[in-house]
C-alpha cells in the first residue's frame, strides 16, 4: 500500500487528452482574508486574481495543482476534500493552528501505512493532511 501513496499513478487509458493541471475550486466569504490565509498557513502563492469576479488562484506546492477561491454569499461545504501529503504532519498541523485553522481532532494511523487529519479553511472547507509512514523494519 505503501508504494501506492507515495508514487504517481498515471491513468493509461483515457477517453480524452489531460492537461498537467487540476484546479479545485473551493467557495469563500471574503476573497482577501482567504488569499492571506491560504497564504500565511499553507504556503500558497497567488496565481492572479480577479476582483470583479470575486475569484482568485493560488499554487499549491504540488506542480500542476491550484486552488481556486470563489466568492460567494453562501458557502457550500461539501464534495471534494483536497489532501495534502506533508513529510511531518505534527509540525504541518501546528503551523495551520498558528494561522487560525481548526482540526478535526489529531492525527490518526491508518493500519501502519499513513497518518491523516483533516482541517478546515476560514469558510469550513475542508482538507487533509496525510504522512506516508516509514515501512515497519
Amino acid at each position: 500500500m505503501t508504494e501506492q501513496l507515495t508514487s504517481q499513478p498515471v491513468a493509461t487509458d483515457t477517453p480524452f487528452p489531460y492537461t498537467q493541471n487540476c484546479v479545485i475550486s473551493v467557495n469563500v466569504s471574503n476573497l482577501p482574508r482567504s488569499l492571506e490565509w491560504y497564504r500565511d498557513a499553507l504556503g500558497f502563492t497567488e496565481i492572479y486574481r480577479m476582483d470583479e469576479y470575486g475569484w482568485a488562484e493560488v499554487a499549491t506546492a504540488i506542480k500542476g495543482v491550484s486552488i481556486g477561491l470563489g466568492q460567494t454569499e453562501e458557502i457550500k461545504i461539501g464534495g471534494t476534500v483536497p489532501t495534502f501529503g506533508v513529510e511531518d504532519i505534527q509540525a504541518a498541523k501546528a503551523h495551520i493552528e498558528s494561522k487560525g485553522g481548526t482540526f478535526e481532532g489529531e492525527p490518526y494511523d491508518i493500519a501502519g501505512e499513513v497518518k491523516l487529519v483533516t482541517f478546515y479553511d476560514p469558510d469550513g472547507n475542508p482538507f487533509m493532511l496525510a504522512q506516508v509512514l516509514a515501512e515497519s523494519a
